[in-house]
């Protein structure tokens, strides 16, 4: 029997009003329990103290609470991976960040690849490093430090956080780019290389911005240039190092991901939420104040950040030799 078109168009809209049902009920359930956010960092710091702010807020605005929690180690390996080994329905996720990105290429055996393994969910926010040296250091300009680090090539040394940290890499692609021979000196984080850079014992440090804030402003050390293709405005009268290095960019993004298999509609709701809530002046002020922007991105648009980072310091990392087992 021939069903009439009319007939036939009214069973169809019937069908996918019944299959979109149990997707719009799911997300208006979701979150039906506490929710955890696992970070990778230790408490107290700038990637902590802003996924409390934002877990805070989302708990107000969804009515469970968001529950911050820090599982440290292995550069970020092992908080990632007890995520993405999570039941995928919302209520696990991570804080995701750049050291995501180039873990991929600096361990060899992680134990699982972040991007197949995960779901890209929004960003939070974007932080530049910048270049610091000591206030007494002949250099006042990213020309002349170019300058100073050819002619004394292999005496200069620069600090980071830590062996594969983006302060490391983003000095790594400062030498491949500006032609400066400089040689590496990691830290146990990012407190004791400025340190030694007070004490005369290194040159410079490419430093997350918030470390170095504050000794900025007090003049107790000369920022030349910020590692953001704009200038940031927390220090908007220092250059970005783009305005001397065309290309040239690292930035220490943060952003939320979850488990692969987490439904679709979840994910849209969760970034909308997030978006809403890095739109509200009070949170850009908090932000602001470490040092960091908004980064306000669609699902898609946080996972081509995550991949195209991911393939950028890859490069890097392979051209300077960089492992970590």
């Amino acid at each position: 029997m021939k069903i009439p078109q009319r007939c036939f168009k009214a069973l169809a809209a019937a069908l996918a009003i019944c299959l979109a049902f149990p997707l719009a009920a799911r997300a208006q359930t979701w979150p039906n329990r506490p929710v955890r956010i696992v970070v990778t960092f230790i408490a107290g710091g700038a990637n902590d103290i802003i996924a409390r702010l934002l877990a805070q807020a989302l708990s107000e605005r969804l009515g469970q609470p968001f529950i911050v929690e820090n599982r440290v180690g292995g550069g970020g390996n092992i908080g990632a991976e007890s995520v993405m080994r999570s039941a995928p329905d919302g209520h696990t996720l991570l804080q995701t960040n750049i050291a995501h990105a180039t873990n991929a290429s600096l361990y060899e055996s992680p134990g699982f690849n972040f991007i197949r393994d995960s779901t890209p969910v929004a960003g939070i926010y974007d932080v530049p490093l910048v270049l610091v040296v000591d206030a007494a250091f002949p250099a006042k300009s990213i020309p002349e430090f170019i300058a100073y680090a050819k002619a004394n090539a292999g005496k200069i040394s620069y600090g980071s956080g830590g062996i594969g940290t983006l302060a490391h890499v983003a000095g790594e692609l400062f030498k491949m780019t500006a032609g400066a021979n400089m040689v590496h000196v990691p830290y146990r984080g990012s407190p004791a290389s400025l340190s030694d850079l007070f004490g005369g014992r290194i040159e410079a440090v490419f430093d997350p911005l918030p470390t170095s804030l504050e000794y900025i402003r007090a003049g107790k050390l000369r920022a030349l240039a910020v590692t953001s293709q704009n200038r940031s405005p927390s220090l908007p009268e220092i250059p970005a190092m783009g305005e001397y290095l065309p290309g040239y960019a690292a930035g220490a993004w943060s952003g939320i991901s979850a488990p692969k298999a987490i439904p679709a509609d979840v994910v849209q709701r969760l970034n909308q939420e997030i978006n809403a809530v890095l739109a509200d002046p009070a949170m850009k002020g908090r932000l602001e104040g470490l040092g960091a922007s908004p980064l306000s991105l669609s699902p898609a648009g946080f996972g081509k950040l995550i991949s195209d980072d991911t393939e950028k310091w890859a490069a890097v990392i392979k051209s300077a030799g960089i492992r970590l087992e």
